[in-house]
């Protein structure tokens, strides 16, 4: 146990020097980049207002629609997010806007809310499928922040739920989410394997 806490403090510690979180970051991506089907990688769709609007103007039951109310019900744009900076080529750079642009639609087909408890579980799911260190810091920092009564209540439900589901589901940066926003969302669910906290 010793042993592994020294681990911990040294990783985090190395990992707050900014050159080495760029490094490591830059190979990441280089990593994730092989996950991303090539015609994402030619295509390069953004979730953007202009490219994901009409979201808003389909079936209920839709994936698309869910995504619109996920949005609406919080005040959310897809324009809020901040570019990607620092990356060695402009696909690495894409790779990486990639994944920061569709984690909204993971918390749609996972039911997840944005509060903590939520996007520390999230972070857990990505951690799963990504290996991106910045996953697991994220999932200590957050339950750091928890509540005493939340942080119990995350381990013993969401954390392992979360890593079920990272296992269980398929490749998340795979998925061309936006050319299914007009399918229902629980057949999506079901075809990409995602697996719901059972409440």
């Amino acid at each position: 146990m010793k042993k592994m806490s020294n681990f911990l403090n040294n990783f985090l510690h190395n990992l707050c020097e900014g050159q080495l979180v760029l490094e490591h970051f830059q190979r990441n991506m280089m990593s994730l980049r092989l996950e991303v089907p090539q015609i994402i990688l030619q295509e390069r769709p953004r979730v953007i207002s202009s490219a994901v609007g009409h979201a808003w103007d389909l079936p209920e039951n839709t994936f698309g629609a869910a995504y619109a109310k996920f949005m609406g019900s919080r005040n959310f744009s897809p324009d809020d997010r901040p570019p990607v900076r620092f990356m060695d080529t402009e696909e690495l750079a894409y790779v990486a806007t990639r994944a920061r642009e569709i984690h909204d639609f993971w918390h749609v087909l996972f039911n997840l809310p944005t509060n903590m408890i939520g996007e520390s579980a999230l972070k857990v799911v990505e951690f799963q499928q990504l290996y991106l260190p910045m996953c697991l810091l994220s999932t200590i920092g957050g339950s750091v922040r928890m509540k005493a009564k939340q942080r119990e209540n995350f381990f013993k439900y969401y954390f392992p739920w979360a890593i079920r589901a990272g296992m269980s589901c398929t490749d998340i940066m795979s998925i061309y989410y936006e050319k299914h926003f007009d399918e229902d969302l629980e057949l999506v669910r079901n075809r990409w394997g995602i697996l719901l906290l059972l409440t």
